[in-house]
């Protein structure tokens, strides 16, 4: 029962109920196209994808699943975007059940924030934002389905609600066997993708504090400011790195115009920040491109959002930590404003348990498997990251190998958030300290 009370314990109790529900209900007949019962395996490994919004696939999701198992993974991906305790919390108040602080702190903990206080203002948020921005997307995508592609009214519609569901919640899932392969050239349909994925990357609290303050940059909190910097920046270095290194790759850009080459130059770098759509085929990519598809999977987007990582805020704390010891500053911080000693050791600890539940995944899955060890290494940190790009092996990996990535996955979705929310409240002074004592580094 304790667990039932300590939101750090069920967020990840409910997560995993929900993957348990999510495979019951795809290993029905109804859920395949041809009416037998998938694979437990392929069950279980889509539903871990779908709530945590990942978009790794084993199988092919419009031709395996039929409608009926496609609207499950859809709905699976919206829940787990949402955050089961924000969508709880959120059906309670509509039934007039209240708010309480259980609730207020069930929903901070799911999205990474500790002031209870405005608690019902975030979900509010949240809700606002998912229904407007997905409604849009969804309007947009359908109008250019039925317009430009020949489809008739409800498939356009079909199509337009499940990539706008999947990428305003970075789910990176596609009704489409080559994802948005097929629309290369089409700015109406990549736009509007890469600015869903784009916006909720950067986190409800960004959103938030910039519904507040508009656009005075003056007024931003250190959270927004070094999140929307971070932003720009991992933009702009995915953006050049991918068009300068794929500009003449006959696999991905080389046949295309300059215009298409940019736009999805563009488009590629905000996918492996969080989302799994892709435009190009990701195992043709050159070497350097997937270097630097490993830094922006692994750092991910914003906090408090549906991106993954390790989040642009944790990698740009230990960087700023890193400058302060270079350049011989007493106090490392971003902005005029110096980090405490807290956050600085939750963004070091963060990293490492990343780092290395990684590396242990990719040595394992190396032992089991013979397939190369960069496509492995790339699968691990997409899984983790729960950004669902992949070389093209998630299907031929051996069941073992699958089972870790759903470990990834899990805890790519709700492991760092329980973790980060843990080492914040969890701090208790000892009584006592030991004597000092520095050992050689470096």
């Amino acid at each position: 029962m304790l667990a039932l009370r300590d939101p750090i314990r069920l967020i990840p109790l409910l997560f995993l109920g929900l993957i348990l529900t999510g495979t019951a209900a795809l290993s029905l007949p109804i859920a395949t196209a041809d009416g037998s019962r998938a694979p437990l395996l392929s069950a279980f490994f889509t539903a871990t994808s779908a709530v945590a919004v990942t978009g790794l696939i084993v199988v092919d999701t419009p031709t395996f699943w039929s409608p009926f198992g496609q609207a499950t993974i859809m709905i699976l991906f919206q829940i787990g975007g949402f955050g089961i305790m924000t969508a709880a919390t959120l059906f309670g108040l509509m039934a007039g059940r209240g708010f309480g602080l259980r609730d207020r702190l069930a929903t901070q903990v799911e999205r990474s924030r500790l002031d209870t206080g405005d608690a019902r203002s975030v979900l509010k948020l949240v809700f606002a934002i998912t229904v407007a921005v997905e409604a849009l997307v969804a309007l947009i995508l359908a109008l250019r389905f039925s317009a430009a592609y020949n489809m008739n009214a409800g498939e356009a519609v079909w199509h337009g609600v499940f990539h706008s569901i999947s990428a305003f919640n970075n789910a990176g899932f596609s009704s489409f066997s080559d994802s948005v392969m097929g629309f290369q050239s089409d700015a109406a349909i990549l736009v509007p993708i890469m600015l869903a994925v784009i916006m909720t990357a950067l986190g409800f609290p960004v959103m938030q504090d910039v519904r507040r303050h508009r656009f005075k940059w003056s007024q931003w909190s250190l959270h927004t400011k070094i999140t929307v910097a971070g932003t720009i920046g991992l933009l702009t270095l995915g953006f050049a790195t991918i068009l300068a290194m794929e500009w003449n790759n006959p696999d991905t850009l080389g046949p295309m115009g300059a215009g298409a080459k940019i736009l999805n130059a563009a488009f590629h770098s905000v996918m492996p920040r969080t989302a799994g759509f892709n435009s190009l085929d990701v195992g043709s990519f050159n070497d350097e491109t997937i270097m630097t598809n490993y830094f922006l999977m692994f750092v991910g987007g914003g906090s408090a959002g549906t991106a993954g990582g390790i989040k642009i805020t944790t990698f740009l704390v230990l960087f700023a930590i890193v400058l302060s010891e270079v350049l011989g500053r007493r106090d490392a911080g971003l902005f005029q404003r110096r980090f405490g000693r807290a956050i600085e050791r939750q963004a070091l600890s963060v990293t490492v348990l990343a780092a290395t539940l990684i590396f242990a995944a990719t040595t394992y899955i190396a032992s089991v498997s013979a397939l190369p060890l960069d496509d492995i290494l790339f699968e691990c940190i997409s899984a983790f990251s729960t950004v669902g790009l992949s070389t093209g092996i998630t299907a031929d990996l051996p069941p073992s190998a699958l089972a870790v990535l759903c470990v990834l996955m899990f805890v790519g979705r709700v492991g760092t958030i329980t973790v980060a929310t843990a080492l914040a409240l969890g701090g208790r002074e000892r009584p006592y300290r030991y004597p000092e004592e520095n050992p050689i580094v470096g």
